[in-house]
């Protein structure tokens, strides 16, 4: 039976169906450096900074080529995260979110989140599964990773086992990006081929810029990238819960993020 926590039971705003990610004070360090980055939940790259609380996540860890160093603190730090660097090179950093549970108060308010993260759920479908017009509810689990890198940085994304994930093909530190930026998207096992990535620029002056791209048939996206600028990437798999599902959620969504610098 899966465990429901505390957060979950509380129910969301609507508001509260935005993005969270991890936003580094500062995306490259110095070796043995201390690695500091917040919370975040909000939309268009802005948005309130999140305390230390466990009860709110199942994972929250660095990970490097070779080494996993889960984050300590004490409930209510701010930032978030906020450590020695493990070791040199480029680390991950990945954030799982417990379940949140979220209520609509009608169908146009879903309606317009499908529509925005592209999630192709018609009225029809809705309407053939007996849900009805208004109260329905639907959890939601993040899996938010950030890319840091240490001394020279080097080193490579890769896969570190959430549900839904967001892979880095190149390391934005070390590698050439005057072709642009690639990520792959995965779902399970499974690649996520012509599915929307809502990508987030972010100038050194806090301006913000939104571009809905598609992955190919390989489930990569490629973004041109600017640098001094930082970008955050995010994409959503929406499901039926499963069986197991304690909550009376009538939808489940899954949200991959992903975010880095391009180095002056």
């Amino acid at each position: 039976m899966r465990i429901v926590s505390l957060a979950l039971l509380l129910l969301a705003t609507p508001a509260m169906s935005h993005e969270l990610w991890l936003e580094p004070l500062a995306y490259q360090v110095s070796s043995q450096g201390r690695i500091e980055a917040n919370i975040v939940n909000g939309q268009n790259f802005e948005g309130p900074n999140l305390v230390y609380l466990p009860q709110r996540f199942e994972r929250f860890e660095v990970v490097s080529a070779d080494l996993e160093t889960e984050v300590a603190g004490r409930a209510g730090d701010r930032p978030a995260l906020a450590m020695n660097a493990p070791t040199d090179g480029l680390q991950i950093l990945v954030y799982q979110s417990t379940p949140t549970l979220l209520n609509y108060e009608n169908w146009e308010k879903f309606a317009r989140f499908v529509e925005h993260k592209d999630l192709r759920i018609e009225r029809s479908d809705h309407d053939a599964r007996g849900i009805p017009d208004a109260n329905f509810k639907e959890t939601y689990i993040r899996f938010s990773k950030s890319l840091v890198g240490v001394a020279d940085s080097a080193g490579a994304d890769r896969r570190v086992g959430l549900e839904t994930e967001l892979v880095a093909l190149m390391n934005p530190y070390t590698d050439d990006l005057s072709n642009g930026f690639a990520a792959q998207l995965f779902y399970h096992d499974d690649v996520r081929a012509n599915e929307q990535v809502e990508v987030f620029d972010k100038a050194p002056d806090g301006t913000v810029t939104v571009e809905r791209l598609r992955t190919d048939d390989q489930g990569i996206v490629t973004l041109p990238v600017t640098a001094g600028h930082s970008y955050m990437l995010d994409a959503v798999v929406i499901r039926e819960p499963s069986v197991d599902d304690q909550t009376e959620a009538v939808y489940e969504t899954l949200w991959a993020n992903l975010t880095f610098a391009v180095p002056e």
